[in-house]
């Protein structure tokens, strides 16, 4: 269930939930990016959080220690994986 893991992340009990939505990723952004990761390496539920943006679509913030560029950069490399074999099993069937 999503609102059991939440309740057990400690980004819930942190000071300012703007850590984790940082404006931009250069400059300041990039010093509140790698101290929100650091809360989220101390998290027991950092990779069902990051999973759960990644299934949902997160585009902003701060999830299980991963940030929107580094998402994305997932998203991505996962999309050339899917193109790739498609290309390598669509050759094969045509031998």
């Amino acid at each position: 269930m999503v609102a059991d893991w939440r309740q057990q992340g400690i980004c819930k009990d942190e000071g300012d939930p703007d850590l984790f939505f940082p404006v931009g990723n250069t400059g300041i952004a990039l010093l509140q990016i790698e101290e929100a990761k650091a809360v989220c390496r101390r998290c027991p539920v950092m990779e069902t959080c990051g999973d759960w943006a990644m299934d949902t679509g997160q585009d902003t913030g701060v999830w299980g220690g991963l940030s929107e560029d580094e998402r994305r950069a997932i998203k991505r490399r996962a999309a050339r994986q899917r193109t790739a074999a498609y290309g390598k099993q669509k050759a094969g069937a045509q031998s």
